[in-house]
């Protein structure tokens, strides 16, 4: 399993990008980002361009083979994920559904 940060996503601030799912929305799952300053038990650890992501293991299994980017559109700046995993996403733009069910 990989995930990888295209090198603008590697020079953002903190020891490491941590990176989630959680269930939210219209289409069953979102994308949680936070800096990480430590790395827990479980948690799998993918490095970049010098830069690390960390995911937790329930989440991993919905992000596999992932690359995180950072975008800015106008005034506003985000990661942004491609993620081959997705099925269709909602209107808003906000969460996502699965090709295949993961079995947890």
């Amino acid at each position: 399993m990989a995930i990888t940060l295209t090198e603008n996503a590697a020079k953002q601030k903190g020891l490491a990008l941590r990176v989630g799912v959680k269930k939210v929305g219209c289409s069953g799952f979102a994308y949680t980002f936070d800096y990480a300053d430590e790395v827990h038990a479980g948690d799998q650890l993918f490095e970049s361009h010098n830069a690390k992501v960390v995911v937790d293991a329930s989440s991993l299994q919905f992000l596999d083979g992932s690359e995180v980017d950072f975008i800015r559109e106008g005034l506003n700046d985000s990661f942004k994920f491609d993620n081959p995993n997705i099925d269709s996403t909602c209107g808003c733009g906000e969460s996502f559904s699965l090709k295949e069910p993961i079995k947890a």
